[in-house]
């Protein structure tokens, strides 16, 4: 049986990981860290992650990028391997969950869905094959999501730039907006309980081609990042995301 903290448990995110836990005899969860601990739970909840005495085999993040710090910290201190699902982190987050990986076992991923991840390689076909279509961005999610873009819509788009080097254009507007040539434009819609709609444009002469994902529940992130827990539990240090889980 996996043990399992989670990181950010009372959150939307985290109340549908900890009933996937419950609900899925491989693993158990033996604590959870929420900022507000506002509710009583069946399982030890603690504000912070320091403070937590139970040994895990794993943490599974959704939480927020001001928790990164001491999530950090206390995996280093306990060798406990990491999956962060958390969206919204700058560069030098990213770059200190990079070096954090050189020392514990870390899965990133801004997006655990198993169709997310094969639109990433459907993207990168279509941004070959279609080098000279004009390319735009469209992710819609609910009213509450704090960060934009989304942390796929920024996964799509560096598919695209790595096969084209295009320049983004966040939220195109203003009287000067003509598209330039070489560009990918990135366009956030937030409103109702959106969970998550993704789509990729590509639009050339007389032709559109147009690549779309939507999420109809959380419940498919929640067991991404379970399947992503038992990939990582046995790993050797290192960085690893979906591709190396996703046969694609």
């Amino acid at each position: 049986m996996i043990k399992v903290i989670v990181n950010g448990c009372l959150g939307k995110m985290g109340k549908v990981l900890t009933k996937s836990i419950f609900d899925d005899e491989a693993f158990e969860l033996v604590a959870g860290v929420s900022r507000e601990i506002n509710e009583t739970t069946s399982y030890n909840a603690y504000s912070n992650i320091l403070d937590i005495n139970e040994k895990a085999d794993v943490i599974i993040d959704f939480s927020n990028p001001t928790t990164l710090k001491d999530m950090l910290t206390y995996s280093k201190k306990t060798k406990t391997p990491l999956v962060i699902a958390t969206t919204g982190y700058t560069n030098e987050e990213l770059n200190m969950i990079s070096e954090h990986s050189k020392e514990v076992p870390v899965f990133h991923s801004s997006n655990m869905s198993l169709g997310v991840n094969l639109m990433l390689k459907l993207v990168e076909i279509s941004a070959k094959a279609l080098s000279n279509f004009d390319i735009e961005i469209i992710e819609k999610h609910h009213n509450r999501k704090v960060d934009a873009p989304s942390g796929t819509a920024l996964m799509l788009a560096n598919e695209i730039q790595a096969v084209l080097d295009n320049e983004f254009n966040f939220g195109r507007h203003g009287k000067n907006a003509k598209r330039k040539e070489n560009e990918i434009g990135i366009h956030a819609v937030r409103g109702g309980t959106i969970v998550g709609d993704h789509s990729v444009i590509f639009a050339g002469k007389d032709e559109i081609v147009e690549l779309n994902h939507t999420a109809l529940s959380k419940e498919i992130f929640a067991q991404g990042s379970l399947q992503a827990a038992k990939f990582i539990v046995n790993k050797e240090n290192g960085y690893y995301n979906m591709k190396d889980i996703v046969s694609l």
